[in-house]
């Protein structure tokens, strides 16, 4: 663990194979004042994610032993903060891959130390605003057999509950709350993603098409999460 002077407000996983990234991540979250742990593979992530509970990790894809793929895959079964990826590809199959295993934020090296603490504190307010602002109100949204109960944050299809990660409920709460209304790219990223998102559109192809296949009848055909080409997304409740 790299320990700070400074006064510890969250956690933080850093999951890479390269020493020297490790290192250097540390020292600055560290100062910044997080609390750090370090691991050099998924399995070794795995074990130390279970022990501390972190509030982010910041997970590379390409490690021995286990990568990050696969640890991301068995971290979803039960941990649900942010999980960042570290990649030294741009390719969007691997974004989308990484998102569809329930990534919530991607950065692509070589990446600057400011950058990836913008992404961390990011990261925390989602997480943040989604255990203070819980939609109490008790609305319920009811689409043919999907229930959307925004008091109790569950989602259910046919009478069984459908299980969303905390980002697809988010949107999904998101586009529910603003019912047949346009919502833009931009107005989507920003609100669920944060204010420093916008332009980041495989986001949302890549969670709208997970939140289709969970709650719609035929997700090739959707009839309610409907894409507004160019602009946005709209979904619909008539």
């Amino acid at each position: 663990m790299v320990t700070t002077r400074r006064k510890t407000k969250s956690g933080v996983l850093i999951v890479d194979d390269d020493m020297q990234i490790r290192r250097l991540l540390a020292r600055y979250l560290a100062a910044e004042g997080y609390e750090v742990w370090l691991a050099e593979n998924g399995e070794e992530a795995l074990y130390q994610a279970s022990l501390h509970q972190p509030n982010v990790i910041v997970l590379d894809l390409a490690m021995p032993v286990m990568d990050g793929f696969a640890a991301l895959q068995r971290l979803r079964e039960w941990y649900t903060a942010p999980v960042i990826i570290l990649s030294a590809t741009d390719q969007e199959r691997e974004k989308v891959r990484a998102l569809d295993l329930g990534a919530d934020d991607y950065l692509t090296k070589p990446f600057g130390q400011a950058e990836l603490s913008a992404r961390v504190r990011a990261a925390l307010r989602r997480a943040d605003r989604l255990s203070k602002n819980e939609d109490r109100n008790g609305a319920v949204v009811q689409i043919e057999d999907v229930t959307i109960d925004m008091g109790a944050r569950i989602v259910k299809r046919g009478g069984r509950e459908v299980h969303l990660t905390r980002t697809e409920y988010d949107l999904l709460r998101m586009m529910a709350s603003n019912a047949n209304k346009v919502l833009t790219h931009r107005q989507l990223l920003q609100t669920v993603w944060g204010p420093e998102y916008g332009e980041e559109t495989e986001y949302l192809r890549t969670f709208v098409k997970q939140l289709r296949r969970k709650l719609e009848a035929d997700p090739s055909r959707p009839k309610h999460i409907l894409t507004e080409p160019g602009v946005g997304y709209r979904f619909i409740t008539d």
